[in-house]
């Protein structure tokens, strides 16, 4: 096994440190001009946001979700800038501005159509023992009506469950976003400041969530993809009552039943 130049691990120590900078910066100022609320859906785990593979955001609303950073520990944030691999719409990683700073953030990452070809097959050819992914798991934003910009109702896409059976170990991160509307819309000019920034977060071992959606049978992408919409309906909600009852109490795994023949 040859060990790589010392060249080469300079450079990659610099793009890890500079990746660092940037994100350590953007979270310093969501922190900053954003008021963070965050709980944990039932008693947090015994190591939070150590080992994951996978994290998810459900309730995709806005571009601006960076500032979602500011709820996360440093130490998250630099295994994002370690290992994270972002599989991101071809439409917005090809902006000027917008696709460029997500290119920023990770050090892999892959543009991709909304089919099922061969930039989906390349992203998942990437994923390996140590990756972990960043996705949006309803592929489009919402938008202030409550459904994407064809009017269609925001639905959980099955690229989740693809990316799930190839990961056998770590944890499934759940980020449960209340939305951003409020700061910023499709279609606004710019950002409010200085309003709540609320989500909660859950963490699942991937194989036991994996045996629970019935891994290897035909209907598990459809088990994933309405348990994660069941999910999400649930604790994307948020009010002063849920809030001030210390967030929503602990529910077990859920996965539909089969239909009796």
């Amino acid at each position: 096994m040859r060990c790589p130049k010392p060249s080469s691990v300079i450079m990659l120590g610099l793009a890890f440190l500079l990746r660092y900078c940037f994100l350590a910066s953007l979270r310093l100022l969501s922190r900053t001009f954003f008021y963070h609320q965050t709980e944990w859906v039932g008693p947090p785990p015994q190591r939070p946001f150590v080992n994951v593979r996978v994290t998810a955001l459900l309730n995709h609303t806005s571009l601006f979700e960076a500032v979602l950073s500011g709820a996360f520990p440093p130490a998250f944030v630099a295994d994002v800038c370690r290992r994270g691999l972002l599989p991101g719409a071809d439409t917005t990683m090809d902006r000027a501005v917008v696709g460029r700073f997500f290119k920023w953030m990770v050090p892999h990452w892959v543009s991709i159509s909304r089919r099922r070809d061969s930039t989906w097959e390349r992203f998942l050819s990437l994923i390996g023992g140590d990756t972990l992914v960043l996705l949006f798991p309803e592929g489009r934003m919402r938008r202030r009506g409550g459904f994407d910009k064809h009017g269609r109702p925001m639905t959980v896409r099955g690229g989740i469950a693809d990316i799930l059976e190839r990961v056998d170990d770590g944890d499934l991160l759940i980020v449960y976003s209340e939305g951003l509307h409020h700061i910023h819309a499709p279609g606004d000019r710019f950002p409010g400041l200085f309003r709540p920034v609320r989500c909660r977060f859950e963490q699942l071992p991937i194989r036991r969530y994996k045996e629970l959606m019935r891994s290897g049978d035909p209907h598990f992408t459809r088990n994933v993809m309405h348990d994660l919409e069941r999910r999400r309906d649930q604790h994307c909600l948020w009010d002063d009552q849920s809030v001030a009852r210390g967030g929503p109490t602990e529910i077990p795994l859920h996965f539909p039943r089969r239909r009796q023949p």
